[in-house]
């Protein structure tokens, strides 16, 4: 089991360059609006409310345009993620920003211990992450263990009925193809490429993925010590998910189903306070 870290590291590891330099991180625009904030913050600030002053942690952070973004809006953050070159390029970024963001490498389920026990008013965590991740619940007792006692988690997450659909090169066909629970044994993924714009062609292109149903995910909060505030599903997603079977709203930036958006899940916010 503990390959599924080398493997994903070594993947995300050799994509941070590409991902730093696509034009869909726009990280030349954070330096020149200092407003600016990523979509995926964009999209969650009415439900974040105000977090002035709050002491914030991301998890699974990568190069940190979203953690850069709380702290624009105030919150005291700190990063985390698993791959040195993120980290790297995420501590650059926001001392380019002249932001006061510390970032730290190591795997998520080690967070506690690298960064202190219920110290936190906020975990916050993004798009696209926990899917990594073989146990949910590990995941939970994480979060947890990094919150102060009536501190908030902060979710923003590809819908697991949407990581369980396959899409199809027949117009408006979409089959369930992948599990919507979590297994023991990963999805084992092998493909080039990445979800950005780049011409660079990788090398390691082996992943090992995990889904997690909702009940898992809130069933385990709740074993946790955490207290389930709001939940939110949306019919969209800030990147093409299901590419040929998409369209992009310019005014939000979010892909929705181009037929019967209304179908499909695509993604949810959940929030959370430690008891």
């Amino acid at each position: 089991m503990d390959d599924y870290r080398v493997l994903n590291r070594a993947s995300w590891d050799e994509r941070v360059p590409a991902h730093a330099a696509s034009p869909d991180y726009m990280l030349e625009r954070f330096v020149d609006d200092p407003d600016f904030l990523s979509g995926v913050v964009r999209f969650d600030v009415p439900r974040l409310g105000d977090i002035s002053g709050l002491r914030g942690v991301h998890l699974q952070c990568h190069i940190g345009t979203d953690t850069v973004s709380l702290a624009r809006l105030g919150a005291r953050m700190s990063g985390l993620d698993f791959s040195t070159p993120a980290i790297e390029q995420a501590q650059g970024f926001a001392d380019r920003l002249g932001l006061e963001v510390d970032f730290h490498q190591a795997d998520v389920y080690d967070a506690v211990e690298v960064l202190g026990g219920a110290s936190y008013d906020l975990v916050f965590t993004g798009i696209g992450a926990i899917g990594w991740l073989p146990s949910i619940e590990r995941w939970a007792n994480t979060v947890a263990g990094l919150l102060k006692p009536g501190g908030r988690l902060f979710i923003r997450e590809g819908h697991p009925m949407l990581w369980a659909l396959e899409g199809s090169k027949h117009p408006g066909l979409i089959t369930l193809g992948y599990p919507y629970f979590e297994t023991e044994e990963p999805m084992v993924w092998d493909e080039g490429g990445t979800y950005v714009a780049t011409d660079v062609e990788f090398q390691h292109n082996v992943t090992h993925e995990w889904n997690h149903g909702l009940a898992e995910i809130m069933n385990a909060l709740m074993t946790a010590g955490m207290e389930i505030t709001a939940f939110e599903e949306h019919d969209s997603v800030p990147w093409e998910a299901l590419p040929g079977h998409m369209t992009l709203d310019p005014e939000s930036g979010e892909w929705r189903l181009t037929e019967h958006p209304e179908r499909l899940p695509a993604s949810y916010t959940l929030q959370a306070r430690r008891r």
